[in-house]
């Protein structure tokens, strides 16, 4: 029942939302600009929740106005609650999972394609959306790194050429990127990106 539920939230929070987009793409960010531990995992990990539960807040207020408060109220089971939150998660999950990775895991359960996929079990749904998810942030993270990976050539092509070997590309590098990313204030365009990736 619900202390199941509960007993698995942690995972639920990591593997079923958008937080691994979110933290992935985070974590991409930090290691492209080159700042070792800054932001320390405690602030990416914090605002990757929260960032998470905005990009959540639609769905949540339809499960809480279809399934939570007539739960509440005495006016469906405990069984009917659960039915139903699953049912409205698991049109957010099918929205944002690629088709192809929905068919590879049809295919290699050996299960009927149904006709709405809504209809399908948990146990295609969940990995297929994982596996959108991991792509995605891949893909982000890489066009992420593209901009200050160039900055890293420019500058370690500008070393070689004055002959200063000894000095580290990465050392002098890091403010370059550092002003590049606030003059375009990058923590507000990467968190837009992110909530315009689910809600376009």
């Amino acid at each position: 029942g619900l202390i199941t539920v509960l007993s698995l939230a942690p995972y639920i929070l990591i593997m079923m939302t958008p937080y691994i987009r979110v933290v992935i793409v985070f974590s991409m960010l930090r290691s492209a600009l080159g700042t070792q531990q800054t932001p320390p995992n405690q602030v990416i990990i914090a605002f990757s929740f929260f960032v998470t539960l905005y990009i959540l807040n639609p769905v949540l207020i339809k499960i809480n106005e279809e399934a939570l408060q007539p739960y509440l109220n005495k006016k469906i089971t405990q069984e009917e609650f659960i039915s139903r939150v699953v049912k409205e998660y698991k049109k957010f999950m099918i929205k944002h999972t690629k088709s192809e990775d929905l068919v590879f895991f049809i295919n290699y359960s050996k299960i009927k394609k149904p006709e709405k996929l809504e209809d399908l079990p948990l146990t295609v749904v969940i990995p297929a959306y994982i596996l959108s998810e991991l792509k995605v942030a891949f893909i982000i993270g890489f066009l992420i790194y593209l901009p200050f990976l160039v900055i890293d050539m420019i500058v370690g092509s500008v070393l070689m050429a004055m002959g200063m070997f000894m000095m580290s590309p990465m050392t002098v590098s890091l403010p370059f990127k550092l002003l590049l990313f606030v003059s375009i204030d990058g923590w507000k365009l990467i968190t837009e990106g992110l909530i315009k990736s689910y809600y376009p």
